[in-house]
């Protein structure tokens, strides 16, 4: 296996200019591919620890990374996901698309070969949606988090944060199948969001304290740049692929890829500012392509991006193997509508509130009230499926566990993040691949 520290390339586009209606066809049929249904991906953020109960105290050492890199890649068995590095040190394992219990059977024994090799390395794995105690450190110098970061300095802390010390649960769903599928999986995914974000809150502490949210990741996102990070704003009787393609031409253009160091792009400049005047705008490189187009959508930050499927990007890190619990929940809501009308239903008084899910979690009576019934909507929708039953106990455990009482991993106390949980603390997983 290959790792890379990134998955977009940083070599300069070679293709010819790309026109306003160009750019407007593109968008449609990149990012909104009809795939088969009932597919599954998860991409597993991390935060690297050392190995003992203090392993957070300090930052994992720069050096060693490659090293580590090779320990957790290394071996006789090798992984089917793929492994990546985020800009401050945060390990992520990215799968295949599969179904649901393919794709959580690999994914399990991936992260059981994972977790071991980083013991083997002198790290741990830790399922946190932020860093509680370091400050943001960036062990990578590639021209794109460089100008990231500049982008967002005048947002304050909250950039170097983001990119380097947060971790996050990221489910991948497909985009639609037939007819009006599309409109009715982005609404359903937008509008459970505030209340999977308060159920999946883990990330209570900032440098050694308190921050007063649950999910303090969720709110870090919340006080970035809002033309790239809040999703796109349906007008009127317009459908989703209309109302990204809009958002995401008249967003602003975070980063120019030259040949130098400097890929910093003038403030305030949209990509279709960019498309239509060319030169006039960035004098020192021609106007934009579609591989630049292609790489201005990798800087768009919504809670749910199309990237030919539907990445869902609001959910924290997870303790142990409690991923498992997400990526369910998602994924069963997607593919039956008894569940989907049941988690609707119950999300209709808290869908906008995105913040208070943030501060709160399930501690407040509404989200409480929404979360436990999209999981529970859920829980019955897996075991309405032969293939998904043996994952309805593991749902039914994590609103055991906390959501019934108003809790969230964040509500755990602190010193439980120098223990990794045990997988076998989630209901056993079975055998089969379904």
């Amino acid at each position: 296996m290959r790792v890379v520290t990134t998955r977009v390339a940083e070599s300069l586009p070679t293709e010819p200019p790309l026109s306003e209606p160009a750019a407007e066809a593109w968008i449609p049929r990149t990012c909104f591919k009809k795939g088969p249904p009932g597919r599954t991906g998860v991409e597993l953020e991390f935060l690297v620890a050392g190995p003992g109960p203090d392993g957070l105290a300090a930052h994992f050492p720069q050096h060693r990374y490659p090293q580590l890199i090779d320990t957790l890649t290394g071996g006789p068995e090798s992984l089917d996901g793929r492994v990546t590095v985020e800009p401050g040190g945060q390990v992520e394992l990215s799968s295949r698309p599969a179904n649901l219990s393919r794709t959580i059977d690999t994914v399990h024994r991936d992260m059981s070969l994972l977790r071991r090799r980083a013991r083997a390395g002198g790290a741990r794995l830790v399922g946190l949606g932020v860093d509680p105690i370091r400050r943001p450190r960036r062990i990578t110098a590639e021209r794109r988090y460089l100008a990231m970061e500049q982008y967002f300095r005048p947002w304050g802390p909250a950039g170097p944060a983001m990119m380097c010390s947060t971790a996050s649960v990221q489910v991948n769903v497909e985009a639609t199948t037939t007819g009006s599928g599309l409109a009715g999986r982005w609404d359903l995914l937008h509008a459970i969001g505030p209340a999977l974000v308060a159920a999946f809150a883990n990330s209570p502490r900032r440098g050694g304290l308190p921050t007063g949210y649950k999910s303090s990741r969720q709110a870090i996102w919340l006080r970035l740049d809002p033309a790239r990070t809040g999703g796109p704003p349906r007008r009127p009787g317009e459908d989703p692929v209309t109302a990204w393609t809009r958002w995401a031409l008249d967003a602003p253009t975070m980063l120019i890829r030259r040949d130098g160091a400097d890929w910093s792009a003038p403030r305030g400049l949209s990509f279709r500012g960019w498309i239509r005047h060319g030169r006039g705008a960035v004098p020192d490189r021609p106007p934009p392509t579609t591989d630049d187009l292609a790489y201005h959508l990798t800087t768009l930050f919504p809670p749910v991006r199309p990237r030919g499927h539907l990445e869902v990007r609001y959910l924290d890190a997870q303790p142990g193997c409690w991923w498992i619990v997400p990526t369910a929940v998602i994924a069963t809501l997607l593919d039956d509508p008894v569940a989907a009308d049941r988690a609707l239903a119950a999300c209709a008084p808290v869908r906008d509130r995105w913040m208070a899910a943030a501060r709160f979690g399930p501690a407040d009576p509404s989200l409480g009230r929404a979360a436990t019934e999209v999981l529970s909507a859920a829980a019955d929708g897996l075991r309405r499926d032969p293939g998904t039953i043996r994952f309805a106990d593991q749902v039914e455990g994590f609103l055991r566990r906390w959501t019934l009482r108003g809790r969230s991993p964040a509500d755990d106390p602190p010193g439980s993040v120098a223990a990794e949980p045990a997988c076998d603390e989630v209901a056993a997983l079975g055998e089969g691949t379904g």
